[in-house]
Formats: structure tokens, sequence, C-alpha cells
């Protein structure tokens, strides 16, 4: 029965040490837990704006750059390529290289942010589009640096090379600006819809006047030529419908040896 009533005992000690105390202890990690939480909460509030701040930034950059500067220098230089020559020729092949000079700076800016504040595990297009567009941007702007002179055989493979490159990379460059622009509205939970309005709006604008480049020679002739007559445009068109004519080969007659002789 000694036996019995120690054991009693303890057993009891044990509960009552288990009922008063694990309350105790239970209680004391739930409040670690919260305040780690409640820590981990105010930290997040307190990186929060200043890495929006920084995700605004980088597209501000990348939008100036791949959005704007680049599609300009394309089309300086398609408006070099139309003058005959002179100090105009110049000053837009020296726009080009200015435009995109400072673009290529702006990409470095933009990508050297990214690398250093961004968390980049390339698990999204845009990640994967702008790395891709790092490593091109730099091998365009060396290509564009390293040119043959004029009059070199390897000029034109390297004119092909630029141009489809230099197209290719503005393309992508702005199809990666929409896909920054959406992951910025996931990211922070802010509309972008003005932004891709504006944006959209620019491309579009750069992209008529791309398109309206090569007419607009051709419109402002048509706009100074004077008006035909309309005997004469009837003449015009029946002449031309006669030039269009084909004339069938006619079958040649049998010649003889007398004829021969006097031909």
């Amino acid at each position: 029965m000694q036996i019995s009533d120690h054991m009693l005992r303890s057993f009891t000690v044990t509960a009552l040490a288990y009922v008063f105390l694990l309350p105790l202890v239970s209680c004391s990690s739930h409040g670690e837990i919260i305040s780690n939480h409640t820590s981990i909460k105010e930290n997040l509030h307190k990186t929060s704006p200043q890495m929006t701040s920084y995700i605004a930034v980088h597209g501000l950059i990348l939008w100036v750059s791949m959005g704007f500067l680049m599609p300009v220098g394309i089309l300086t230089i398609r408006m070099a390529n139309k003058e005959e020559g002179g100090r105009r020729v110049k000053v837009l092949f020296y726009l080009h290289a200015i435009f995109q000079t400072l673009a290529v700076l702006l990409v470095t800016v933009g990508a050297v942010m990214s690398i250093k504040n961004f968390e980049n595990s390339f698990n999204n297009h845009h990640q994967r589009l702008g790395l891709a567009l790092y490593v091109a941007i730099w091998m365009q702007a060396l290509i564009g640096i390293f040119r043959p002179p004029r009059g070199n055989k390897r000029r034109s493979t390297w004119y092909l090379t630029h141009w489809i490159l230099g197209t290719v990379i503005s393309m992508v460059g702005i199809i990666n600006i929409y896909t920054g622009l959406e992951a910025y509205h996931k990211k922070t939970s802010k509309s972008t819809g003005i932004w891709t309005i504006l944006f959209t709006a620019q491309v579009s604008f750069i992209a008529l006047f791309y398109l309206f480049q090569d007419k607009w020679e051709h419109i402002q002739k048509q706009a100074s030529l004077p008006p035909l007559p309309s005997d004469q445009e009837n003449v015009i068109v029946v002449t031309q419908r006669v030039n269009q004519k084909v004339m069938l080969p006619q079958p040649c007659a049998k010649r003889n040896a007398l004829t021969n002789l006097f031909d």
C-alpha cells in the first residue's frame, strides 16, 4: 500500500504540474509567435513602399529606354537613309547614335537595379525576356560600334544583322514593358490601366509614323501636281491599255531559193 500511495502521490503532482504549467508554456509560445508575426508584418510594411518605389523607377527607366529612345533612334536612321547626302544625313546619324547610346546606358541602370534590389528567380516571362534583352542590347551596341566601312564585302551582312537585331530588340522590348506593367499590378495591387493606355498611344503614334515615313514624300508630290484635263486623262488611260496589249508573233511565210537570191 505504501508503494501504491507513493505512486499515486507522484502521479498527482505530475498531473498538477501539467495542468498549471502547460498553459503558461503554450501562452508564452503563442505570444512569441504573435510577436514574431507582428514584427514580420511591420518589416513588410516598412520595406513595401521602398520596394514599390524601386519597381516604379525601374519600370520608368525601361519605358524611356526601350519604349521611346530605341524606336525613335530607328526612325532617325530611316530618315537618314532617305537623304542623298549633306549635313542633314550627319545630323540624323548622330541623333541615332545618341538615342541608342542613352537607351543602352538606361537599360544598364535598370538591369543593375533589378539585380541589386529584386528577387530574380526568373520564374516569369518578364524576367526571362528582360535577361535576354540585356544580352541582345549589348550585342547590338557592339555590332554598331564595330561596323565595317562602306565598300567592304562584310558591309551588307553587317547591315542586315544590325537591322534585324535592332528591330527584334525594339519589338520585344515593347512587349516586355507590357509584361512589366502586369507584374507591377500583381505585386503591388495597384491599377496600371492609365499607364497601359498612355504607352499604347505612344507606340501607336510611333508605328503610324514608321508606316507613313515611306509615303510622306509621295503624298507631298501628289498635293503639288497640277490637275489633268478630263480628255487628257482619257487619252492616258487608253494609251496605257494599248501598251499593255500583248503582241502575238506572226507566222513567217516560206521562203524559197529564188526569193533568197533577190533579197
